[in-house]
């Protein structure tokens, strides 16, 4: 059993928070795994005053690109190195199976060694002149900036954040979802422990746990923090925005999702139907990127469908720490009757369920925050189950006839995030990826993601990129020099 961290990193020290007590949650038993004192706004005001102070020590200040990327290296090392224990806490707190978990934490150390080697070969550029001058563009730290994450994928989400922004030479105030804050905690402490190795100031990052409406509001308006990056909720992503706006500071929002899986006739059945399934019921459905909404060609609709839902049916719910489990608990008992609520609307919009649709019973999912897979049809796409991101193990079948059709419905959202196409026509896939409103398009796969592509979110599903070599250049300021060659004075010289 890992340890459970319950202080908190303000200002570079590791301390107990003055804030309100939240106790984190095993989801699988609905045990108390530990209480974590939340940070106060005093104490986001704290840490943001010591980051502008540690970023202007000139051991930060005056490191070299390529010395910064030794920083990273060495974070990336001592993530990888802990692998399993960031594991077995982030199961612990979140539900999710070992094998996630173990791919999350590897995940972020491939995270910070990617930004390491993208820092080392990051180049200004020499701008060509337009007179009697030479003109080059550099790059500078933007200064504070403040990282908000949810409890889906604490860890990966964090590296996301954390390594461009220190790879930019900025200081960090990280707040992790409060349902989930442990393996954010512990990520700190590789953190601060690689700073302390090479004689930098520990102040650069601070963890601070606590609610959005008292820790992340306060974050968000203090006037140290320049740059804002959050992934979460729609509506929660509006405020943060608005604020930004007022500030006039940078944003980078990714939001919610709403994604279509499409099968075309001429799929690969055994290959989509697994992927299908992947694509929605990993993570329990808690993915942004899920894909929620599938559109089955309406010609193999009942054959498809109908195979589907007797794979899903023999889908193993349990705890994440059991090797054979498929799908975990959802994260908190909270969160699957918000999950349950959205499959009674369902019903009552006409849905027929296919399978699912309740929690499961017995003695092993007794006290946890399970809910069985579940697969719905019989809805059109305007249906509120249709348009609403739910979050859970939750997918809503749809049929269409042609492409125009599909991709009118497919289109027929406010979000735009992530779609998935299972075809052998390559040049109907290029057509329909090219077609859908969507920041990443999946063909024939699903889910995989890679440190070195970007990743975005279209329409209300976000703002900003993140991942890719451009990530570290969204954390910094761009400054234009101009050098003088000519002897000749100015007008006005004389």
């Amino acid at each position: 059993m890992p340890q459970f961290p319950t202080d908190i990193l303000i200002a570079g020290q590791w301390r107990r928070g003055s804030g309100e007590p939240v106790d984190t949650i095993d989801p699988a038993t609905g045990r108390v795994l530990a209480t974590v004192r939340s940070a106060t706004a005093e104490e986001v005001a704290e840490a943001a005053e010591a980051g502008a102070r540690a970023m202007a020590e000139p051991a930060w200040r005056n490191l070299l690109p390529h010395e910064r990327a030794r920083v990273l290296h060495r974070i990336a090392a001592l993530t990888e190195e802990a692998a399993d224990e960031l594991s077995a806490l982030q199961t612990a707190d979140t539900g999710k199976t070992l094998a996630e978990t173990r791919a999350l934490a590897l995940s972020a150390a491939g995270t910070f060694r990617y930004i390491a080697a993208a820092l080392e070969t990051a180049e200004d550029a020499l701008t060509p002149p337009r007179g009697a001058y030479l003109t080059m563009s550099v790059h500078e730290p933007i200064g504070v900036v403040g990282a908000i994450n949810p409890w889906n994928s604490p860890i990966a989400s964090d590296a996301q954040k954390i390594a461009p922004a220190l790879a930019a030479g900025n200081a960090v105030l990280l707040k992790p979802a409060a349902w989930t804050p442990l393996v954010s905690l512990a990520l700190g402490r590789l953190i601060t422990r690689a700073l302390d190795e090479f004689g930098l100031p520990t102040a650069l990052l601070s963890v601070l746990p606590g609610s959005g409406r008292v820790v992340g509001d306060a974050l968000v308006r203090h006037p140290l923090v320049a740059r804002v990056g959050f992934t979460g909720g729609t509506s929660t992503g509006r405020s943060i925005a608005a604020v930004a706006a007022q500030k006039l500071i940078p944003a980078s929002l990714e939001l919610g999702g709403k994604s279509p899986t499409i099968v075309r006739a001429d799929a690969d059945v055994e290959q989509a139907l697994a992927g299908v399934m992947f694509g929605v019921f990993s993570s329990s459905g808690q993915s942004c990127i899920a894909g929620s909404r599938l559109f089955v060609a309406r010609g193999i609709y009942d054959s498809f469908v109908g195979e589907l839902v007797e794979r899903v049916r023999k889908l193993r719910v349990g705890p994440g720490t059991d090797p054979a489990t498929q799908v975990g608990p959802l994260v908190h008992h909270d969160h699957r009757d918000s999950v349950a609520a959205y499959v009674d609307l369902a019903r009552s919009e006409g849905a027929r369920v296919l399978c699912g649709g309740t929690a499961p019973e017995g003695e092993l999912h007794r006290d946890g925050a399970y809910y069985l897979p579940t697969v719905l049809d019989g809805l059109p796409n305007s249906s509120r189950t249709c348009q609403e991101e739910i979050f859970g193990p939750v997918l809503v079948a749809l049929p269409f006839d042609d492409e125009d059709d599909l991709v009118r419905q497919a289109n027929d959202s406010v979000y735009g995030l992530a779609c998935g196409i299972w075809t052998r026509d390559a040049r109907a896939a290029w057509r329909l990826a090219r077609r859908i409103d969507a920041g990443t398009v999946w063909i024939n796969t699903y889910k995989q993601f890679s440190a070195a592509t970007p990743f975005s979110g279209w329409k209300e599903s976000g703002l900003g990129t993140e991942k890719g070599r451009d990530a570290i250049r969204a954390y910094q300021r761009q400054k234009s020099l101009y050098w003088g060659t000519s002897d000749a004075p100015l007008p006005w010289a004389h």
